[in-house]
């Protein structure tokens, strides 16, 4: 236990499942506690797709962030980016681009203390520990690494999800958008309950009661209710879509309750 502390800042609960964290382990984590591997295996209880489904809005953030290097966006604010694993996107920017700059942004300080610990002799990345919420703060930060005056692409993937309508997340996301040029870019992903039948939703509601006592509750979101983070944009083709029906590269008829776009600041 004490090898599996290392990486833990002090002020970290680890008997509280953490969101990011039971993502982590989704996705095939190391960095994850055994609160969080028992909410998870309960989550796969009711849903054993939820893996897959995880591996599905990865994907999309790869191929999102593929789609805005070709329109030649080099600069990436990504808000709630969890712990990092394999395809982070300062890899894939700066597999192609290596002076593309990257601003993570999450207020889990295991996935702040674990990026910041991999981009120590990057000088192009770094890691903030704040809530998106507090977007004065997060792009004061941001600032410092990222150039405004040029385009940016944001990124917020499974996020907005866990932040409730009185907590004003339209309101921070356009804030964000509002600051940036035009030609920047925002992408979310959000997870759903439109696609589910009743007996489907009876299950994502208990796997909501699980996430209340992680440290964010889950808020669902419909598709006409995801479609208005993007107001005042242009949605790219084919718009909110499952992640998995976003530009795909191969066929994937798998059933994902999540939504996926991207939009171009005009």
């Amino acid at each position: 236990m004490m090898e599996e502390l290392k990486w833990v800042p002090s002020t970290v609960d680890v008997t509280r499942p953490s969101v990011a964290r039971m993502y982590d382990y989704y996705l095939g984590g190391s960095h994850n506690f055994e609160a969080d591997r028992a909410a998870a295996k309960q989550v796969e209880q009711i849903f054993p797709g939820v893996a897959q489904s995880a591996q599905a809005n990865r994907s999309f953030l790869r191929r999102a962030v593929r789609h805005l290097m070709d329109q030649g966006v080099d600069q990436f604010l990504d808000l709630g980016s969890g712990i990092p694993t394999v395809g982070n996107v300062h890899e894939i920017a700066q597999h192609d681009n290596p002076d593309a700059r990257v601003v993570y942004v999450d207020f889990e300080p295991v996935a702040v203390s674990h990026s910041n610990a991999l981009l120590a002799d990057n000088p192009n990345a770094t890691a903030i520990l704040a809530d998106l919420r507090a977007t004065s703060a997060v792009l004061a930060g941001a600032r410092e690494t990222l150039d405004f005056s040029r385009p940016v692409g944001v990124l917020i993937i499974a996020a907005l999800h866990f932040i409730q309508d009185t907590d004003s997340p339209y309101e921070a996301v356009a804030e964000y958008m509002s600051v940036l040029p035009s030609g920047s870019y925002l992408a979310i992903t959000h997870a759903t309950w439109d696609t589910l039948n009743d007996e489907e939703r009876a299950e994502a509601e208990q796997i909501a009661k699980i996430y209340s006592s992680s440290d964010n509750k889950l808020k669902m979101r419909t598709h006409a209710e995801v479609t208005e983070f993007f107001d005042g944009m242009d949605l790219l083709e084919p718009g909110v879509v499952a992640v998995n029906d976003w530009r795909p590269d191969s066929f994937d008829e798998a059933h994902v309750g999540i939504y996926g776009a991207v939009a171009r600041k005009p």
